[in-house]
């Protein structure tokens, strides 16, 4: 980074934001194969957030793709650029006092770590839609397995492109064991726990 740019501080801050939304502010980050339940859960999720009075804003995979990072693919280092640069704004959001939600396949490790880091310790939330890969291929919602699985589409994450399981995610949610307000019970349930909503 070049010398010369230096952060400036403001009086208004993380902290003073926060206090006005009357919330902690995180990131969760909701992580799986496609067809998991990703944008799914995370939005019926923002919805009773928002019906309680939280300030939040999701993040979708498909979504940022048409502005944010439309010019990149889906080849390994495109993917590890598409998530750098959605961790940079969802740290930016966590800064302005929102709970932020990313739906994002997010295949590698290492990149979901790196988001990690952005924000302080609690901040970020790693949430593990850990449906197995025939349930998602079986429900297929966009038609992106069958279209994978005829060579239509590369570097199709659990199909020609690897996944990497979180290793130690904050919850794990089987979408094929668990009905949605199941699922949306456990998240605001840890939300409460760790006091970041009232």
């Amino acid at each position: 980074m070049d010398e010369n740019i230096v952060w400036h501080q403001y009086a208004v801050n993380k902290h003073t934001r926060s206090e006005q939304k009357k919330h902690k502010p995180c990131i969760l980050w909701f992580t799986g194969f496609s067809g998991s339940g990703k944008s799914t859960v995370a939005g019926a999720l923002e919805s009773a957030l928002q019906q309680s009075g939280v300030h939040t804003y999701l993040l979708d995979g498909d979504n940022v793709r048409h502005g944010l990072c439309k010019d990149l693919g889906f080849s390994n280092e495109d993917r590890v650029e598409n998530i750098r640069r959605v961790g940079e704004v969802a740290k930016l959001m966590v800064d302005s006092g929102l709970v932020v939600l990313t739906a994002f396949i997010s295949p590698f490790q290492a990149e979901r770590d790196m988001v990690r880091t952005l924000v302080e310790e609690g901040e970020f939330i790693e949430v593990f839609l850990d449906t197995p890969l025939d349930v998602c291929e079986s429900r297929d919602p966009k038609g992106l397995y069958k279209k994978a699985r005829a060579g239509e589409i590369k570097h199709f994450t659990g199909i020609d492109s690897d996944y990497e399981p979180p290793v130690n995610p904050e919850i794990r949610i089987d979408t094929s064991r668990l009905a949605l307000n199941e699922s949306i019970n456990t998240l605001l349930g840890y939300l409460k726990d760790k006091e970041i909503i009232g």
